[in-house]
């Protein structure tokens, strides 16, 4: 069975239009035909990160594959044969959600197999594994390594990551749905990655009970290790998806949210954290980030301490309807590569793309008047590029993409409007965001239909899809004195 699926994502691959459509992204990680939508397994190896992803390449066929793609810049991407195909009974629902560790014989790829009952529809999670030498061949385990959820939990019980301890024992993080229908996070513990002890549900005791009964599904959890650049103390940041919440705060308008939490894990205690979460990307598609897998020697306290980097899926649940189905037979995208970086406890997101790397533009320090729209010289005729500007303003100042049926991005005070409702892409009303105060820095990424917004290096982060008219660059124009004091551009085509 194995052959006859990969068989079947070669040839939908091999006669793909994706590579040929207009909005297929240049520097961002996308499908080679279908749909994508989880990063997984997301590993350094030997200076080749490689990103392993959800992938089901026959959509709207349900058949969920492990795609897998490398890069050694992060920016321009290399699509391998899916590392993980649907082919055992545990897993011919989809090989969902999971994450990779680095051991002594290579890689290991631990994912949720997914089956439903024909009959019943019932369905059965599992915890599996994938074993890889070179990163080129894969082994999957003939049984699952963990058969079932334990005992007060629902089959929603999925996207396992693995890591290792201080103690050498290994931990597992899952997503889980207790039997009463709300949310949790579960960790087991093993000494050799086969034999697994459940420790129990992670708790949260100083939180005052905020998250008891916080949504109905834990999804994606990732536990990451950061120093906090202002106090100096090594604080562990929760990220999860936490399905069904709808909390009395602005934001967290999409279909399903993404949070962090900042911390310590002892034990299965997560203490320190007084019940405060944040949304991680305020945009209209963001979902499932995942950081790139650490060993001891790279966390912060490590030898060889190497970034934190992140990568998450611009897009949400039942959201496939985009012009790229029609124009190229794909849909869906990740972000670019985000290092984290902690202040103050509120976590920051930085672009991490070594291979599209910033140049001053010698217009920084010009100010601009109204009525009067700049075109940025080194984008002009571009459709993938980078844009950094620090700014000073008191009057509402706005960057535009695309022509008329394009993108608008208006800053007013402490408040950025996005706006794409005249775009071939018009979903969702514009949203409004708060921000701390009047941005100093602005970052804008874009290549061709996806677009990130970098506010105050990453405190605040806007991703969305945007399916513009064929006008390329990209205009900013102001109501009242602009000063530009400083600014930095890159394209990509």
């Amino acid at each position: 069975m194995t052959e006859e699926l990969l068989h079947t994502a070669r040839s939908a691959a091999a006669n793909s239009q994706a590579l040929n459509d207009p909005d297929f992204p240049l520097f961002h990680l996308a499908p080679p035909v279908g749909r994508l939508n989880d990063p997984n397994g997301l590993i350094e190896v030997e200076g080749t990160y490689h990103a392993f992803f959800q992938y089901t390449p026959t959509h709207p066929q349900k058949l969920v594959f492990w795609g897998h793609a490398t890069s050694t810049d992060l920016t321009s991407w290399e699509h391998h044969d899916p590392a993980i195909a649907p082919d055992s009974r545990f897993d011919m629902h989809g090989a969902y959600s999971g994450t990779a560790i680095a051991t002594p014989q290579g890689v290991e790829l631990w994912y949720t197999g997914n089956y439903k009952d024909p009959d019943t529809g019932q369905r059965e999670a599992t915890q599996c594994l994938v074993t890889t030498p070179d990163l080129t061949h894969f082994t999957k385990e003939a049984t699952p390594v963990i058969p079932a959820p334990p005992e007060g939990y629902t089959a929603h019980f999925r996207d396992p990551q693995v890591w290792q301890d201080h103690d050498s024992s290994y931990r597992m993080l899952i997503g889980a749905q207790r039997a009463d229908g709300t949310g949790a996070a579960v960790l087991y513990r093993s000494l050799d990655l086969r034999q697994w002890e459940l420790e129990g549900e992670i708790s949260f005791p100083h939180a005052g009970g905020a998250f008891d009964s916080f949504g109905y599904m834990w999804e994606c959890p990732n536990l990451v290790k950061l120093v906090d650049q202002e106090t100096g103390a090594l604080r562990d940041v929760l990220l999860f998806c936490p399905q069904g919440i709808r909390p009395q705060a602005p934001g967290f308008e999409n279909v399903f949210a993404c949070v962090y939490l900042v911390g310590e894990l002892v034990g299965t205690q997560f203490v320190g954290c007084d019940g405060t979460f944040t949304e991680l990307d305020r945009g209209f598609e963001f979902y499932a980030p995942q950081v790139f897998a650490r060993s001891l020697s790279q966390l912060p306290t490590g030898d060889s301490p190497a970034p934190a980097v992140l990568l998450g899926w611009a897009g949400n649940a039942g959201e496939d309807d985009q012009p790229s189905i029609a124009s190229g037979g794909w849909v869906h995208c990740m972000t670019s590569p985000r290092e984290l970086v902690l202040r103050g406890g509120r976590l920051y997101q930085r672009p991490f793309l070594p291979g599209l790397p910033l140049r001053a533009a010698d217009w920084g320090g010009t100010t601009l008047q109204p009525g009067a729209p700049f075109s940025v010289p080194e984008l002009a005729g571009s459709r993938s590029w980078r844009l950094r500007l620090e700014v000073g303003a008191s009057a509402p100042w706005r960057i535009h993409l695309g022509g008329e049926q394009g993108v608008s991005l208006r800053f007013d005070g402490a408040t950025l409007v996005a706006d794409r409702s005249s775009s071939r892409y018009p979903a969702g009303s514009p949203r409004t965001v708060e921000l701390a105060a009047a941005p100093h820095a602005v970052e804008v990424i874009h290549d061709r239909s996806i677009t990130e917004v970098f506010v105050d290096d990453g405190r605040t982060v806007f991703t969305l899809r945007s399916f513009l008219d064929a006008t390329p660059g990209v205009r900013v124009d102001c109501e009242g004195d602009l000063a530009l004091r400083a600014a930095q551009v890159a394209r990509a085509d």
